[in-house]
Formats: C-alpha cells, structure tokens, sequence
C-alpha cells in the first residue's frame, strides 16, 4: 500500500495592507495539521508561488507541537519550498493552504493556485484549507462555469474574528467574499475550534482548528487508501 502524500500550499507573502503589517503563513497552521497527517503516517510535501523559504507569523514557543515541528526535516523542507509551478498537484492526495494573512495577498485570485485547486478537485483529490487559507477558493469556477464553492458547506476566519484581528490590514472580508461565490458558510465563537466536511472539501476556521484539519483529512485518505 503506498503512502499518502499531501501538498501544503504556502504563501510568500511578508506584509499585508497599508501599514505593511508584518504577515506570512501562521505557524501552528502549518504544525498542527502536519504533526496530525504525520502520525498518521502520510507524507507532506511543500510549495509556494516563489518557491524557497515562506516568511512565517505567529510561533508560540509554548506550544510543544509548534517546537517540535520548528526543529523537524519537514520545516527544513518547508524552507526548501517548491514552484507551484513545477509541481503536479496530480502528483498529490490532496492538496492544502494552511491560513496567516498572506494568503490574502498572493495565494487569492492567483491564476496558478486557481488552476492548482481546480485540477485537484476535478481528479477527486481532497481539497483543504484553514483560517484565511479559503481565500485560494475564491474565482475558482468549475467546468460548468459556477464556482467551486457554491452550495458547499464551509468555513474560514470569520468576519467577527477580523473585526478584532486585522480588519485595517486584510483587501476584504473573506466570510463575506465566500458567501458571495455562494458558499453554505458556517462558523462557531470567535477563537473557538470548528471544522467543516463536506464531500472532499474539507475547512477549518482559525488557529485552533488546524488539528482538526489535519485529522480530518488523515481520515479521508486512510478511508480511500
């Protein structure tokens, strides 16, 4: 039986907003979900849109997973990240982006990452996102023309949690930009954990949600293994 194998998505943006607000991927959103697919024994590759080494926000040095992950090969090969553009996402089991306010500025509406997810979706691989990591969805548009997330169930950071976050800094508000492609969102309390599955389209809300998503898509493929 051969090994599982998920892409993370990461992005290369360093600053977001007017303010130039320090941002990259936030970091237990990339620890959690891998230290998850990890011990279930499914591979993680890495890529970004530049590839090499993705600025990073948000280590808690307290978080016994986030140390652990800070010190692993995987983070080694995450500095090591490779072109979206060369890489296959067919390749791949399913495909990831892990949230931090850089998604907002590279990985949105960008042509490569559109194509990534919708080429993911169509060869029924899992597609999977955390916090602001939803953003990769927006403007994907399937074969029959309506977008990828109409009439799916899904979650992202919601418009309360960026209203105390970051709302001078983000372009938009991704709850509403996801509710307006049609999306069936859903959200808890702010701060608070929540995963969303629907089919293979699977979501979490925030930070403390990346577990679950990690979890989550671990039990989706060891399903179909």
């Amino acid at each position: 039986m051969s090994v599982p194998y998920v892409l993370f998505v990461v992005t290369n943006a360093a600053k977001i907003g007017p303010r130039d607000r320090a941002t990259g991927f936030f970091f237990p959103e990339i620890a959690h979900p891998f230290e998850a697919l990890d011990k279930a024994g499914i591979a993680v590759e890495f890529a970004s849109l530049q590839g090499g080494k993705p600025p990073e926000d948000g280590f808690d040095a307290n978080d016994p997973e986030q140390t652990a992950f800070l010190q692993s090969k995987a983070y080694r090969r995450l500095a090591h990240s490779r072109k979206l553009s060369e890489v296959d996402v067919l390749d791949y089991d399913a495909i990831f982006f892990p949230g931090g306010l850089g998604p907002m500025v590279d990985i949105t509406r960008n042509p490569e990452v559109q194509n990534a997810v919708r080429r993911a979706w169509n060869a029924e691989r899992i597609v999977a996102a955390v916090c602001h990591g939803p953003s990769a969805f927006l403007g994907v548009t399937l074969d029959d023309g309506t977008p990828l997330v109409r009439g799916r169930k899904l979650t992202s950071f919601s418009t309360a949690e960026e209203d105390g976050y970051a709302r001078p800094d983000v372009p938009f508000d991704l709850e509403s930009a996801l509710r307006s492609e049609g999306a069936r969102y859903e959200a808890a309390d702010v701060w608070q954990p929540k995963l969303v599955v629907d089919g293979r389209l699977i979501t979490g809300q925030n930070p403390a949600s990346g577990g679950l998503v990690g979890k989550a898509i671990a039990e989706a493929l060891t399903k179909t293994a």
